[in-house]
C-alpha cells in the first residue's frame, strides 16, 4: 500500500518521449540542473520519425541558453553549420516594394531620462530626417553586414543570435545531454498505464520495453503522443485569428555571401524566410491553406531560391494555438506538443527553454501538487498569447490590401490584449509593460515604425528638454553607432 509520504517524495526518474529538438534541448537543460545521483533521465526516441525544418533561426535569449549550459559558443557554432544574426529584415509587408528592419539590443538611448522613442519622436515631428534605425547599433552592423568584437556588446547596446541546421542543432543537444548522463533509449511508445488518481505510471514500447517513470516529458510534436493520447488534453485553437496554417521548405547551396540577419519576404498567400547558413541556406515559405494550394505554395518559394536546391520540398500542416494546460497530473508537454504559433519571430526554441525553465522554478515531488502546475500552465499562456499577439500586429497593421489574404488580415478581429496595445500606440506612442515580456519596446517600436503607423503624439514631458540639447545628445548617439560599424570586422571575416 502506497502511503503518504511515498506519494510525496522526490522526483528520481524522469522519461523524455521524444527527440528533435524539444526532447534534446529539454533533456540537455534537465541534465544540466539536475545531478544524475538525484535523477535518472532516459529519452525515448524513435529514428522513424524526422526532426521539423531544414534551418533553425533563433533570438537573443538562445545565446543565454548556451552560457548558461556551459556551451562554448565556438564550437556550437562550428558544429551546427552555424551564423550570427542580428535581427530580422522584412520585405514586402507594409506594401509591396517596401522593407524594414526589426533589429536584436538597444533601440536608442534615454536622454535625461526621457524615453528615447518619445525623444526621437519630438524631433522627427519637428523636422529631423535622420530614421529610428539610425539609432539602433543592430540595424547599422546588419546593413554593412558587420558583426562586432564580442567585447565591445555592453558599451554597444548589442545583441544577437544564431541561425543554425536544425538536425546538427539536435544532434549537439543529444551529445551534450548523453555526456552528462542521459539513457537514451530507441523505440516508440504504443501504450501507456496510469495510475489510479490519474497519473501516467509505466509506458509500452513496440519492442515490448516497459518504461517506469515518476514524471513523463511529452516531446512527441504534433501527435502530442501522452499530453493528448493519453491524458486527454485538449488544445485551444487559434486558426480563427492566426492567419497562417501550412509551411514548405527547402535547403540550397550556399552562394557564400552571407547576411547576419533572417529574411522574411510577404508573398500574396503568406510569407518566405531565407535563413542562412555557413554551408547552406534554408528557405521556407508560411502560407494560408484557404488561400493557396500546396503547389502554389511551393511554386512560389522555387522562384525565391537563388542557389541549386539541395534536398526535396518539406510540407507541414499545422494549427494555431496551445494546449489548454501544458502540464497535467505528472506529464508536462514540451515543443510541438504543446503548441505552435507559426515560425515569424523565430521563437520555438526559446518556449521550449521557457517551458523547461519554468517546470525547474516549479520542480514538485511525485506529488506533483496542481498548485504548482496552475502557475506553470499560467505562466506559459501568458508567453503564448504574447508572441501570438506580436506575431499578429505584422499582419493586422499591414496596408497591403492586393490579394484575398491580405484582405482578409486587414479585417481580421483583433485580440483585446493586441487592441489596447495598438490603440495605446497609436494615440501618444506608450507600451503596455508585462511580467518577463519576451518582446520588449525595441521589438515594438521596429515594427510599428517599419510598417508606417506612428503616434499622434509625443508624450508632453520631453518638451522639457530644450532643442539643442536633444538635437546634440541624438546626434553624439548616432555618431558612436557609426564608429561602432567602422571599427567592426565583416560578418565573412567573424565566420571564417
Amino acid at each position: 500500500m502506497q502511503t503518504s509520504s511515498d506519494q510525496n517524495s522526490p522526483i528520481r526518474r524522469i522519461a523524455i518521449v521524444g527527440g528533435g529538438t524539444a526532447g534534446w534541448v529539454a533533456a540537455a537543460m534537465l541534465a544540466a540542473h539536475l545531478p544524475s545521483s538525484a535523477c535518472q533521465i532516459q529519452l525515448i526516441e524513435s529514428t522513424d520519425i524526422g526532426i521539423v525544418g531544414v534551418g533553425e533561426s533563433t533570438i537573443p535569449p538562445f545565446i543565454g541558453l548556451l552560457r548558461n549550459l556551459g556551451i562554448n559558443e565556438k564550437t556550437f557554432v562550428e558544429q551546427t553549420d552555424g551564423c550570427y544574426k542580428l535581427g530580422i529584415r522584412y520585405r514586402h509587408w507594409a506594401e509591396s516594394n517596401h522593407e524594414y528592419f526589426h533589429p536584436f539590443g538597444a533601440l536608442g538611448q534615454n536622454i535625461d531620462q526621457h524615453e528615447f522613442y518619445q525623444c526621437w519622436l519630438r524631433a522627427n515631428q519637428q523636422g529631423n530626417t535622420h530614421s529610428l534605425m539610425a539609432h539602433s547599433p543592430c540595424a547599422a552592423l546588419a546593413q554593412a553586414r558587420r558583426f562586432y568584437q564580442p567585447g565591445l556588446a555592453s558599451a554597444a547596446g548589442t545583441s544577437y543570435a544564431l541561425h543554425m541546421d536544425a538536425t546538427l542543432g539536435s544532434q549537439y543537444f543529444r551529445n551534450y545531454a548523453c555526456a552528462r548522463g542521459v539513457k537514451r533509449t530507441e523505440g516508440k511508445v504504443v501504450s501507456a498505464t496510469k495510475k489510479t488518481n490519474g497519473q501516467l505510471q509505466q509506458l509500452q514500447l513496440e519492442d515490448g520495453q516497459i518504461i517506469s517513470a515518476d514524471f513523463f516529458i511529452d516531446c512527441t510534436g504534433f501527435a502530442a503522443r501522452l499530453i493528448e493520447g493519453e491524458l486527454a488534453v485538449g488544445y485551444n485553437d487559434w486558426s480563427d485569428l492566426m492567419p497562417c496554417d501550412r509551411s514548405v521548405s527547402v535547403k540550397t547551396q550556399s552562394l557564400g555571401t552571407y547576411k547576419p540577419f533572417t529574411e522574411a519576404t510577404a508573398s500574396k498567400t503568406g510569407w518566405m524566410w531565407r535563413i542562412p547558413l555557413k554551408n547552406s541556406t534554408g528557405f521556407g515559405h508560411v502560407y494560408s491553406n484557404k488561400h493557396c494550394t500546396d503547389a502554389q505554395a511551393k511554386s512560389t518559394l522555387f522562384r525565391q531560391l537563388d542557389a541549386q536546391r539541395i534536398t526535396d520540398p518539406h510540407f507541414i500542416a499545422f494549427k494555431p494555438g496551445h494546449r489548454r494546460s501544458f502540464w497535467q497530473h505528472n506529464c508536462l508537454s514540451i515543443g510541438l506538443a504543446a503548441g505552435f504559433i507559426e515560425p515569424l519571430e523565430s521563437t520555438s526554441i526559446h518556449l521550449i527553454a521557457r517551458g523547461v525553465e519554468y517546470f525547474l522554478r516549479y520542480f514538485p515531488t511525485t506529488q506533483c501538487d496542481p498548485i504548482l502546475s496552475a502557475e506553470y500552465n499560467r505562466r506559459m499562456r501568458a508567453d503564448f498569447e504574447e508572441i501570438r499577439d506580436f506575431i499578429l500586429l505584422h499582419y493586422c497593421i499591414s496596408q497591403r490590401r492586393d490579394s484575398p489574404f491580405w484582405r482578409d488580415c486587414a479585417s481580421q478581429t483583433l485580440p483585446d490584449s493586441l487592441a489596447q496595445r495598438i490603440n495605446l500606440f497609436k494615440a501618444q506612442g506608450l507600451l503596455r509593460p508585462g511580467v518577463d515580456d519576451l518582446f520588449r519596446a525595441t521589438s515594438w517600436y521596429s515594427v510599428f515604425e517599419g510598417m508606417g503607423i506612428r503616434p499622434r503624439h509625443y508624450h508632453p514631458r520631453v518638451d522639457d528638454i530644450a532643442a539643442p540639447r536633444l538635437a546634440q545628445a541624438l546626434n553624439t548617439q548616432r555618431s558612436a553607432i557609426k564608429r561602432l560599424v567602422e571599427v567592426s570586422p565583416s560578418i565573412d571575416d567573424v565566420l571564417f
